[in-house]
């Protein structure tokens, strides 16, 4: 591989792991309702465990509560029984056509916990970004031992390796403070 193809190979699994972070976050419980956080729901439909936006709409009438409205009566149990068993912490109401969850008020030590999540999931991704740098670097070291790159092109190889890192580093931050600040404000 020559310079730009080991570059443009660790932006790439950089930016999978920024999307990863992004979809973690998208997850995580604020202090209002959105579809997004039954992301992670899995429903046991005919035997395969399938998202519940595959089976259901997916809706927030208002910022304290989300109703699910399956496709077909059959699910609806389904779901329930799915999110009674999820670390959702919530409670479904079903009324035999829909389903409708209510977002508790969130605690000041349900925030900072929630917080302390999100900082936990941005240095994991941080850890894999500086992981991808150090591969990175070794296939520059390697490509300059086999005589394909000069010592001048790899030290400026590894010069733009940092310079993707750490702006890799500042997305995930950037991700992170804003998903703290959407948590302790919500």
């Amino acid at each position: 591989m020559n310079g730009p193809q080991i570059l443009k190979d660790a932006e790439a699994r950089m930016e999978k792991a920024l999307d990863v972070l992004r979809n973690d976050l998208k997850g995580l419980r604020t202090g209002r309702a959105t579809p997004a956080m039954l992301d992670s729901l899995r429903v046991d439909y005919y035997g395969s465990p399938t998202p519940v936006k595959e089976v259901a709409n997916i809706s927030c009438p208002d910022p304290t509560s989300i109703v699910i409205k399956p496709f077909t009566a059959e699910t609806l149990k389904d779901i329930e029984k799915s999110i009674r068993a999820s670390n959702l912490g919530l409670a479904p109401n079903n009324d035999g056509k829909v389903i409708r969850l209510t977002m508790p008020p969130m605690s000041g030590d349900q925030r900072k916990k929630i917080v302390a999540e999100i900082k936990k999931k941005a240095e994991d991704a941080k850890v894999a970004c500086r992981n991808i740098r150090r591969d990175g670097n070794k296939h520059f070291d390697d490509a300059e031992k086999a005589k394909t790159m000069t010592e001048d092109e790899r030290d400026k190889g590894k010069a733009k390796m940092q310079d993707l890192l750490k702006a890799y580093e500042g997305k995930i931050d950037e991700a992170a403070d804003k998903k703290s600040k959407e948590v302790m404000d919500g």
